[in-house]
């Protein structure tokens, strides 16, 4: 999910899952063509913008569809697996159209919260330029459950006026980039090197898959862990060499997750970072704000991208919707390109089509490191509802913490990883 720290998110959105939610009665027998179509969007900070461009395709809907109004409800984030618990357990009390993160996907489908709504994507003009990676995400055992909403991305910021009084210049590859932190740092104690976190798993991953390393290998249906693989050691001891007192200390960062290795950038604590597009607005409000410039995280070679995770929100048509020729047209006007593009102008949310990805970077300088790296393939957590589980007992960020306070060397926290990952995979 992209937005809670945004998010985030950071996501975020965010981005965290839900645990799974039970299943109820399946419903959806009707497909009903007039009447009340109800959706439920996610409630913002400031919902002004996000409600304008709703408000304009609810307006357009009625106005195309006579005999039929779109009630809209905006439901909190943190109460969303309560609400969406109740709605598949009592369909009555269900929406027909619903916005939820792409980390959660997994679990509703498991608990038949959601339609497959491929066979309506094939008969849509829009979807042939939905980006093929960022799909994936709306993905459960190769069949589509939603459309992607917007997506959320992380690359690398770093402080233009320490690189230009220091002579540097941002990594080229990977492996370029703990020397270059400790080039900063031993230059300027007062500053991170790179500001990263025991607990940014998002920040993380990156690492792991540009290594050649996964979380996960699927065979007959069956996860099993990969982070302790020759690939995923590798990665992941990449990543955890930033958390190293000549660069970003322990004791500091080692407790830290996404938004408080953001943070420390944003109030210039740190010369660089792995933010989102999504913490923009952060930046510009911070003591950073005109000091600050973004390229792709670089992968292993020079001029590859590391693949970033795919964060951001779907739309889905309930399972149990009695109007679901509706549901599917207003999922289809807002989840479109057209509405997409008015959302990124009203909120920055980076759109899932590639033709409006390309437009919004021609004209934004800023998103552009942001749109290459989408361009470059970004990657996602396994399809399963077990990531619920394995998300909320935190087992990478704590096997982030081992290594990086030494409580275990990388081979035992990755053994141990893998051990919870597998037994959450056979549950």
């Amino acid at each position: 999910m992209k937005r809670i720290a945004l998010l985030v998110a950071v996501g975020a959105l965010a981005v965290a899952g839900c645990a799974p939610v039970q299943s109820g009665p399946s419903g959806g027998a009707a497909d009903e063509k007039s009447g009340q179509l109800r959706v439920w969007l996610f409630d913002e900070v400031n919902r002004g913008p996000k409600q304008a461009v709703v408000d304009q395709a609810v307006k357009q809907f009625q106005s195309e569809h006579a005999g039929v109004t779109v009630d809209v409800q905006y439901i909190q984030i943190s109460t969303r697996a309560e609400r969406f618990k109740g709605a598949f357990s009592d369909p009555k009390s269900a929406p027909d159209v619903a916005e939820f993160g792409n980390t959660d996907l997994a679990g509703y489908v498991a608990a038949g919260g959601f339609a497959e709504v491929g066979a309506d994507l094939d008969k849509w003009p829009d979807a042939k330029d939905l980006s093929p990676s960022i799909l994936d995400t709306a993905k459960v055992g190769g069949k589509v459950y939603a459309v992607p909403w917007y997506v959320g991305v992380r690359a690398l910021y770093y402080r233009t006026d320490v690189f230009s009084e220091l002579g540097l210049t941002p990594p080229k590859t990977l492996a370029e980039l703990a020397p270059l932190a400790r080039r900063i740092r031993a230059a300027k104690p007062d500053l991170f090197g790179i500001s990263v976190g025991g607990k940014y798993t998002y920040g993380m991953l990156p690492f792991l898959w540009a290594s050649g390393g996964d979380l996960a290998s699927q065979q007959g249906g069956k996860f099993t862990s990969a982070v302790d693989s020759t690939n995923g050691r590798a990665g992941i001891g990449r990543y955890t060499e930033l958390l190293a007192e000549d660069i970003c200390p322990p004791q500091q960062c080692a407790q830290n997750g996404g938004d408080a290795s953001v943070q420390a950038f944003v109030s210039g604590k740190a010369a660089m970072t792995i933010g989102g597009d999504f913490n923009r607005g952060a930046m510009k409000a911070g003591a950073v704000s005109g000091k600050y410039a973004v390229v792709p995280l670089p992968g292993m070679t020079e001029g590859s991208v590391a693949p970033a995770f795919a964060g951001g929100n779907l739309l889905g048509v309930t399972k149990s919707t009695a109007h679901r020729t509706l549901a599917v047209q207003f999922l289809q006007l807002l989840g479109g390109k057209s509405f997409q593009r008015k959302m990124f102008d009203a909120m920055g949310n980076l759109p899932t089509f590639t033709d409006v990805q390309r437009a919004v970077a021609e004209g934004d300088e800023f998103e552009r490191p942001f749109v290459r790296t989408l361009d470059a393939g970004p990657r996602f957590v396994p399809a399963t509802p077990a990531w619920a589980k394995i998300d909320a007992q935190a087992v990478l960020p704590t096997m982030l913490q081992q290594i990086a306070t030494k409580a275990q060397d990388l081979t035992a926290a990755t053994a141990t990883a893998a051990q919870h990952m597998n037994e959450a995979f056979g549950s």
